[in-house]
């Protein structure tokens, strides 16, 4: 009897061991880095391994999943995603819903925007989600006026009334923080303001409002879609712990979109 029940133990054991999966997962740097290492452990407890890979910039991500080198990638939204899967064709899609991070607007020498002189220097992403975004909250704040039919995705080419002005200056996402020394006031994502150690509920002069359609996403391959370890990542990121601690850590300025 002892030997059946040391075999059904080590039968057990190798049954578990088959049934637990190792993925890659890919994020940028700052808040989606925080959160996925929350989400991993809710998996480990679930027999799912996440092994984390961190970005710092919006480019290789997509390219890195696309070419099987990630399991799955969460750091975007779906506008971007889309526009993305449109300019160089992959195949890939959005599996769930993770957080919103309103971007904002920051300044080392204003303190709002009304503020803001004849002629300023203004910061945006040059890439065209995340440009088109920083139109729009300019715009909702009154600054500029965009042309219309220009969708998610306008350019400073779409501005067509600029009543103060405004120079716009386009540069990776990733470097907007370190131009606030020479720029009137720049539009940064989350992520890069909370890795630059800027307080989005502190030091924005300007927010997003938070009903943005830029809820960001997870991401595999079109084939990976209804793999069961696509399913248990979801099911890990929507735990309520994770909610909690994304609640608890980033006080408003990382929402949960789920």
């Amino acid at each position: 009897m002892r030997k059946i029940a040391l075999l059904a133990s080590a039968l057990a054991l190798t049954a578990a061991m088959a049934a637990a999966e190792e993925i890659k997962v890919g994020v940028s740097v700052g808040e989606h880095a925080e959160i996925m290492e929350e989400v991993a452990k809710v998996a480990a407890a679930k027999g799912l391994t996440i092994d984390i890979v961190e970005f710092t910039d919006y480019v290789v991500p997509n390219q890195a999943l696309n070419d099987g080198d990630l399991s799955a990638n969460s750091f975007q939204h779906q506008p971007y995603l889309d526009n993305q899967i449109k300019d160089r064709g992959f195949d890939l899609v959005t599996i769930g819903k993770t957080i919103t991070t309103p971007m904002g607007v920051y300044s080392e020498k204003l303190k709002s925007l009304d503020a803001l002189p004849e002629g300023a220097k203004v910061a945006i992403p040059n890439d065209p989600t995340n440009g088109g975004r920083a139109l729009l909250i300019l715009q909702a704040k009154g600054l500029i006026k965009l042309a219309e039919g220009t969708g998610l995705t306008p350019s400073p080419l779409d501005v067509a009334e600029n009543p103060k002005n405004l120079k716009f200056l386009e540069l990776e996402a990733a470097q907007l923080p370190r131009t606030l020394a020479d720029a009137d006031i720049a539009v940064i994502n989350t992520n890069y303001a909370l890795d630059a150690g800027l307080n989005p509920n502190k030091d924005a002069i300007a927010m997003e409002q938070a009903d943005s359609p830029y809820a960001n996403v997870i991401v595999v391959r079109k084939a990976d879609e209804n793999a069961d370890w696509a399913k248990e990542l979801v099911e890990a990121y929507h735990d309520p712990a994770v909610k909690t601690f994304i609640e608890e850590k980033y006080q408003g300025a990382v929402i949960p979109a789920w």
